[in-house]
């Protein structure tokens, strides 16, 4: 769906939930304008010039926080990148006190990143300016989703009755539960696949079919979107050992054979090559693995812009001006 005037109200993006089918072609419109314009040239634009934009990233993160950051600079802002050893939650300071207080130096959009379900959440509330959720815990990660939706939608068009398995730590993947909400709103069919112990049917009540068995998952699937071990949210050990979840799980080129000749390999990283799969199907044609890191950063480009928009009450025209259009 492309659009030429963008009507947008959400000052914040904290999950999908929220999120209508309009709203998330609405976003999809607006990166694939930036996208557009990106690949004849375009260098930056003046979307959120003179704006002050705060990365909280109190979790370690690589691509999240490095696909905010170019983005920031992209749409020309001042952009400050704060980590959790380096800010005064570490001295004991409340992150109710630590926003307020960066809202106090000027700051003009926070994306956060935390261990905690519910901080982007708790976050959004104390403070007013947009807050954009770069991951809460075990509960959502909704900028992946929408870059894995927007990736999917390039390879396979409309995602309606498209079958997508998703396949690993699903109990701890903040990752699968955004996917699924937004997957399920685009129309898709959504299939989890992995352990019982790390898939257990109780996500059947999310409206999406549960199987334990590998070849029954992958051998009808359009995408296959393939999740790490979460170990650091694990509390307890959920199967024997890492070779044993390779053995019975992992993405070998023999179970390949069992997919669509053109299935889609996803992946929202980071890898373990040889874990939940191998190599040359990482680096295989089917694999949109780095289309979903190059489209990461469009996506969220398109997001800073829209909740920023709708903070000021301004309107968004497409298709957009470029600040900068020589390479």
């Amino acid at each position: 769906m492309m659009i030429d005037e963008i009507n947008w109200t959400k000052k914040s993006l904290i999950s999908i939930e929220p999120l209508s089918r309009t709203e998330i072609e609405t976003i999809f419109s607006l990166a694939q304008s930036y996208k557009s314009a990106a690949e004849k040239g375009t260098l930056k634009f003046d979307s959120l010039a003179g704006r002050t934009v705060i990365n909280l990233f109190l979790e370690p993160s690589t691509r999240t926080r490095l696909a905010f950051e170019i983005a920031t600079k992209k749409l020309s802002a001042d952009t400050l990148t704060i980590s959790g050893d380096a800010s005064s939650l570490s001295k004991g300071e409340s992150l109710k006190d630590t926003a307020r207080n960066l809202v106090a130096l000027g700051a003009d959009l926070i994306i956060m990143r935390h261990s905690a379900s519910g901080a982007a959440q708790y976050l959004s509330e104390a403070v007013d300016i947009p807050v954009v959720n770069a991951g809460d815990g075990s509960h959502a990660h909704p900028t992946q989703a929408l870059l894995d939706a927007f990736t999917l939608k390039e390879r396979l068009g409309d995602l309606k009755n498209k079958k997508v398995t998703i396949l690993g730590d699903i109990l701890f993947s903040r990752v699968a539960r955004s996917n699924i909400h937004c997957l399920k709103k685009l129309g898709a069919k959504v299939t989890l696949a992995g352990p019982n112990t790390l898939v257990p049917k109780a996500f059947e009540a999310m409206g999406v079919r549960v199987s334990h068995n590998l070849k029954e998952a992958l051998e009808d699937a359009d995408a296959i979107m393939l999740l790490r071990i979460q170990h650091e949210r694990q509390t307890s050990t959920h199967f024997p050992s890492i070779g044993e979840y390779t053995t019975s799980f992992g993405l070998n080129e023999r179970r390949a054979h069992w997919l669509k000749p053109n299935a889609v390999i996803m992946h929202p990283g980071p890898i373990n090559r040889g874990v939940e799969i191998d190599s040359k199907l990482a680096d295989s044609n089917n694999s949109v693995i780095l289309d979903q890191v190059k489209n990461g950063v469009f996506i969220r480009m398109a997001l800073l812009h829209l909740c920023h928009s709708a903070h000021l009450k301004t309107k968004i025209t497409l298709p957009l001006k470029a600040k900068l259009t020589e390479r």
